[in-house]
């Protein structure tokens, strides 16, 4: 599952390459507060602005992807679906102007999941994989919250959201013992 997505964003951008900048073969990325833009929540991950773009957003999306695909592809599609709609939502409602796109987002959102799941779900695999993706990560994830030119902060910000958000959904909470 998770290598038939990256291979669609290859493609996508392979397809895009002739392009030259203008939009890309499945539509745009989100265009905030406008009707195009909300389409742009579902092809936005597949869309990138180049060929760095791309090659910077696959590996950690790699990484994180197969972090959660050990709990099962069930659990990867809600995570992903989750975290794209919700990053998508708030970027379309509360981004810049412009043309955002990548799946820098999803990236943001696995994150957010991957450090957060443990708090909702109680098992010592879940706080390993928290305090590895905290240790290895955790500078880079926070400078790509931080305002920058070109950068769609509010899609990294709000992909953390979703993914924390995934997370409480996936894993409600232990239940209350209740003793007599």
């Amino acid at each position: 599952m998770l290598f038939v997505f990256v291979g669609l964003m290859w493609f996508v951008r392979l397809l895009d390459t002739p392009l030259l900048g203008s939009a890309s073969v499945v539509g745009t990325g989100v265009i905030p507060r406008t009707y195009d833009g909300l389409f742009g929540i579902i092809t936005a991950p597949l869309i990138h602005s180049s060929w760095s773009h791309l090659m910077a957003n696959t590996p950690p999306l790699l990484v994180f992807g197969a972090l959660i695909l050990l709990r099962g592809v069930e659990e990867f599609i809600f995570v992903t679906l989750c975290t794209a709609l919700i990053s998508g939502a708030g970027v379309w409602l509360f981004g810049s102007s412009g043309n955002h796109v990548g799946a820098s987002g999803l990236i943001y959102g696995f994150a957010g999941y991957l450090l957060f799941r443990a708090a909702f779900d109680r098992q010592w695999g879940s706080v390993v994989i928290t305090v590895l993706v905290a240790v290895t990560y955790s500078t880079g994830l926070a400078m790509g919250l931080v305002p920058q030119d070109r950068i769609s902060w509010t899609g990294h910000f709000f992909g953390f959201i979703g993914g924390v958000v995934a997370a409480r959904l996936r894993y409600p909470g232990l239940q209350k013992r209740v003793t007599a």
